[in-house]
């Protein structure tokens, strides 16, 4: 070989930094030391694995992605070739597992906790981000397992259904709308709804509406979800949701409502989504095993 698992070593702390410097202090050698690596390995393999712009850092170049997604699967093999006569059987090595933000606080620490306790040798990389941010990291192989809703994937992604959610209108304690046990979204279309500034999440919800010839009085878009439970508390608007956390209070302590919709709406589900064209390694797998059994320990999740 050409190549040595030094250059990819030192290749993916790079892309995974987006920074020279960065990722030098991580592996504990100097900044030079990276660059020359990949820049012997560009060599190797006779064209660019990253873009570099003076004082923003570097980027993958298009091939470098794809040399990214072969680069861990191949240090994950190293790793168990390594560790195959004194730790059969173990699960080693680091794990890059990516989640839709406004899942991530309810799930991911718990579950992560577990994987500690049951694969101690394994070290887990959490990623938080948007749709489209946790999609594209899935396509580019920078994380092996995403924890998000089936929406927005791309192609080639497998998904292994963690929980099946309704969608619910969220409420201020006090609202009108609250004293109805169940509320149709013809009442609710009477009012600002508040709406998470996620493509899919926003468009998915305005869809609802649609269906059922409805539109909103008004739409307010706001970046986080907590900040969207915080203004239906307070009484700016109300809400359709479907991710739902175990207490029913905003941040600054006010008391909100869930109620199911008169209407019957489509559910959709939260799911451990990877690249099928990779098989998933020891590690990804007992994860895959934790988040399924957490999320079969709470059938309610999210929702009632």
């Amino acid at each position: 070989m050409k190549f040595t698992l030094r250059q990819l070593r030192y290749a993916l702390a790079a892309a995974k930094h987006g920074n020279l410097t960065t990722a030098a202090m991580e592996l504990h050698v100097s900044q030079p030391s990276i660059s020359a690596a990949i820049t012997e390995l560009e060599e190797v393999l006779g064209q660019s694995i990253f873009i570099r712009q003076r004082g923003l850092g570097i980027s993958l170049t298009p091939f470098g992605r794809t040399v990214m997604v072969q680069a861990r699967r191949v240090l994950a093999e190293a790793q168990t070739f390594a560790e195959i006569n004194t730790n059969a059987g173990e699960c080693v090595g680091e794990l890059v597992v990516g989640c839709f933000e406004d899942l991530a606080p309810y799930c991911l620490p718990q579950i992560v906790r577990r994987m500690q306790e049951s694969c101690p040798r394994v070290t887990v990389d959490m990623r938080d981000g948007s749709f489209d941010y946790v999609g594209k990291r899935l396509s580019e192989g920078a994380i092996e397992l995403a924890i998000t809703y089936d929406l927005g994937l791309p192609p080639n992604t497998h998904c292994t259904q963690l929980c099946q959610l309704t969608a619910q209108v969220l409420l201020s304690a006090d609202h009108p709308l609250a004293k109805q046990a169940r509320v149709s979204l013809k009442a609710l279309a009477e009012y600002t709804l508040v709406v998470t500034d996620q493509v899919h999440s926003w468009q998915h919800v305005l869809d609802l509406f649609s269906f059922y010839d409805l539109s909103p009085a008004v739409v307010h878009r706001v970046r986080t979800f907590e900040l969207q439970r915080s203004l239906v508390a307070n009484g700016f608007g109300v809400a359709l949701i479907y991710t739902r956390p175990f207490g029913d209070r905003s941040y600054d302590g006010q008391a909100l409502v869930c109620r199911p919709t008169q209407e019957k709406l489509p559910t959709h589900s939260i799911v451990l989504a990877h690249d099928q064209r990779y098989p998933l390694t020891p590690s990804a797998e007992a994860f895959k095993e934790l988040a399924v059994a957490w999320f079969a320990e709470r059938p309610s999740f999210a929702s009632e």
